[in-house]
């Protein structure tokens, strides 16, 4: 990245001033786009981890003055230095670019500056002052000319980022410090309330979200991450425990109605927040109860249908109708839909069927052998996919694969195993997950692959495996594996199970309705807009992307709410300077994993109480219990509370 002038990002000086192209230096320490957007252009970026120019132009004294003050509007006021100081460095600088400065102020803003960094309690004021730092060193005569000069400095305009490193993981960019802080202070209602401001189904997240932000946690650099599933889930609880009733304010009404095809995690959050907006909406499901993919296949000892319907309650009690057991494609068209005089319709079915193994006998109609969704359906149905079955073989290294392992357990299946190509080191699976499963007994057979289904009489008997060696990595960046020769061994099972990955069916989709599809089988849609080339059909979560986390498809619902918003409204539908800054920071990173903190550590993370695995492993009733208050409270207290504050002149 040499088209950079000037960077101190990550305490790396990288100085180009006044060199040739040809001899300067790049950045190694800063993944800076060098677009903003399609008409934009990044002049430069002021962050928690030092100041980067990449336009001559810049005024240093303006953007350092507009960073401050963006510091100083985050400021939670709980501690002094950063409280106060911020406010005077704000101040300073505001003086100096009014043309009032003095020579003593940047002896007094170097003083503050250090002070905040050294005594400040959370992040915010530990890494907000370190670019202004970086200014006064390597900007020097800048600030000084602006004293000297007395003259006053225009304001620009920049755009502000306030994030935190658990933030920028999450893909539906809840508001995870303030949550956690709210619930440091008991402010349990209020907590809730700022994780709806992003998503409504709280409980569900707070039991089976894969949380990519636990994995960002700076805690973790310390002793080990906060845990921030479970305080969400702690407070989805409480107001289920207390009978509270959440306040929510809605927009005024509007006459334009909006259908939404699935009831599951991205369809129920779309509704949510079009209903909020004012909107009548109208769901239409398949199944006859809601949730989705995160209802008939996730199993219930992991995620309570009761919260699920909770959840959707709450969605329907802002104004959504759901209509069940009603086919699209079979029962209604999406040109029907717009007939009836729906002005826009969101697609959010989920990824309802398997990938096939491409293994002999796998076509055979054998009786025993169930796809993983398949069966984790019936199971969530209250049926036992094939009683007469007692012997198990799962084939697959996903959540859902564990899933059916786990799930078999508690329809009275004794022998249980799971087949993986790969290392339990290279199973995409949930640890915590995975952990779970060996605690319950199944028998784990890594570096093992399917060759062959082996049935009597039109029944299964089992399945022919082979082993497995790693070679060199593939296009996953997993070390491919290949095939021993001559390792073939057999596994006896009446039952077989393919969890190998799941796909999206389409097939409601009509010639006339004009949606147009991927390769993948996915809906094509324009980038950062939901929009799919038909006029008012939008389209998000895994039928757009394939199948994904819970948590993503959620986040998609939320935004195509404000893009379905807009296009009803007749504003330009398109991507939103928030989501472009979201993205922005995420490709420079919030987190680093090999920082030095420098306090204390050995405080644990609390962990839910959990029933021993030989009850457990035979029950479908949920088999964790939540957080108490005093244990959420002293959880939420080992949050470092590491906001960030990014600006960008463009």
């Amino acid at each position: 990245m040499t088209d950079i002038l000037f960077s101190s990002w990550g305490g790396v000086v990288v100085d180009n001033r006044g060199k040739p192209e040809g001899e300067r230096q790049p950045v190694p320490t800063l993944n800076l786009p060098l677009e903003f957007d399609k008409e934009k252009k990044i002049r430069a970026f002021v962050g928690w981890d030092g100041i980067t120019v990449r336009d001559p132009g810049i005024d240093v004294v303006d953007l350092i003055r507009a960073y401050m003050e963006a510091v100083q509007k985050e400021s939670c006021g709980k501690c002094t230095p950063c409280r106060v100081g911020t406010r005077v460095m704000s101040a300073l600088l505001n003086r100096i670019a009014e043309g009032e400065g003095k020579p003593e102020d940047l002896d007094r803003l170097k003083y503050l500056g250090e002070m905040i960094l050294k005594t400040s309690k959370c992040n915010l004021g530990q890494t907000g002052p370190r670019p202004v730092l970086d200014a006064f060193e390597y900007f020097k005569e800048q600030f000084a000319e602006a004293i000297r000069s007395k003259k006053k400095i225009p304001r620009e305009e920049y755009r502000v980022k306030v994030t935190a490193p658990c933030e920028s993981a999450c893909p539906s960019h809840l508001p995870i410090s303030r949550y956690v802080e709210l619930i440091k202070e008991g402010r349990y209602v209020e907590s809730l309330a700022a994780i709806r401001e992003a998503t409504c189904l709280a409980g569900v997240l707070g039991r089976v979200c894969v949380r990519p932000c636990e994995d960002n946690c700076r805690r973790q650099n310390v002793d080990e991450c906060v845990s921030i599933k479970w305080l969400k889930r702690f407070v989805a609880d409480y107001e289920i425990e207390k009978g509270i009733k959440p306040e929510v304010a809605k927009a005024p009404a509007r006459s334009e109605k909006v259908a939404v095809i699935g009831a599951g995690p991205s369809g129920l959050t779309c509704a949510y927040y079009l209903t909020l907006k004012g909107y009548p909406v109208t769901i239409f499901e398949r199944l006859g109860e809601p949730g989705g993919m995160s209802a008939v296949g996730i199993p219930d000892y992991r995620l309570p249908r009761d919260i699920i319907r909770y959840e959707t309650n709450l969605v329907e009690e802002m104004g959504a109708e759901i209509r069940y057991n009603t086919q699209v494609g079979k029962d209604i068209t999406l040109s029907k839909m717009f007939e009836q005089g729906y002005k826009a319709i969101y697609i959010a079915v989920g990824a309802q069927t398997n990938t096939p193994m491409g293994v002999e006998g796998e076509d055979k109609g054998y009786k025993g052998f169930i796809p993983g969704v398949y069966y984790l359906l019936e199971i969530n149905l209250g049926r036992d996919p094939y009683p007469e079955g007692k012997k198990v073989v799962v084939v697959g290294g996903g959540n859902v694969a564990i899933d059916c392992v786990r799930s078999s357990f508690r329809i009275g299946k004794s022998d249980v195993n799971l087949v993986y190509r790969r290392t339990k080191k290279e199973m995409p699976a949930d640890r915590v997950e995975i952990h779970d499963a060996e605690e319950e007994g199944v028998n784990f057979h890594y570096l093992c692959n399917p060759v062959r289904i082996i049935a009597k009489d039109g029944k299964v008997t089992g399945m022919e495996c082979i082993r497995m060696e790693l070679g060199e990595p593939d296009e996953s960046g997993r070390r491919r594996p290949v095939p021993i020769k001559g390792s073939e061994f057999f596994i006896e099972a009446d039952i077989v199970i393919p969890a190998i990955g799941q796909a999206i069916d389409l097939s409601f989709l009509e010639e006339k309705d004009g949606v147009k599809t991927t390769k993948r089988s996915t809906i094509a849609v324009q980038e950062g807009t939901f929009q799919t080339n038909r006029e008012g059909i939008f389209s998000g979560g895994d039928c757009v992307i394939g199948p994904d986390v819970l948590v993503r498809a959620g986040g998609h619902g939320k935004k195509a709410a404000e893009k379905i918003d807009a296009y009803l409204k007749g504003l330009e539908v398109k991507e939103s300077e928030e989501d472009r800054l979201e993205t922005l920071v995420e490709k420079i990173k919030v987190y680093n994993k090999d920082e030095k903190i420098g306090i204390p550590g050995g405080q644990k993370r609390a962990a839910l109480e959990m029933l021993p695995p030989e009850s457990r492993k035979w029950t479908l009733e949920e088999v964790e219990k939540g957080f108490t208050i005093p244990v959420a409270q002293k959880e939420a207290e080992r949050c470092l509370r590491c906001v960030r504050v990014g600006l960008f002149a463009v």
